[in-house]
């Protein structure tokens, strides 16, 4: 019985940290609803943040950043983290820029 247990626990101890991953994971994926929105309050004046509008023609299109080779969501991150000017820096957190990429890779042509 002991040895049954013991399985029984090493079993669960290994679910346990199999599921806390899977939530780290879907965490640091973002949300593409709540990037769109987070672009509809801070984004929106500079940029056309959606293929349909809103938006303004001062900065690039949200389309043609999520689409740019060259603006990875690496480089992207670091951007949003430390944006130079004229951006003005937004203070986004962590979660905040995870939901921005996630909206321009939602973006991105097929």
């Amino acid at each position: 019985m002991k040895r049954h247990s013991g399985l029984a626990l090493a079993l669960a101890a290994t679910l346990a940290t199999a599921l806390a991953v899977m939530r780290d994971i879907a965490a640091a994926q973002g949300s593409d609803r709540a990037g769109r929105a987070i672009a509809g309050r801070w984004c929106v004046e500079c940029h056309l943040i959606a293929p349909d509008g809103p938006g303004s023609d001062i900065g690039p299109t949200f389309e043609s950043v999520a689409n740019d080779p060259q603006r990875t969501d690496g480089r992207l991150r670091g951007w949003l983290a430390d944006p130079h000017p004229p951006m003005p820096n937004l203070d986004l957190t962590r979660r905040e820029i995870e939901d921005v990429i996630a909206y321009l890779q939602s973006l991105t042509a097929p």
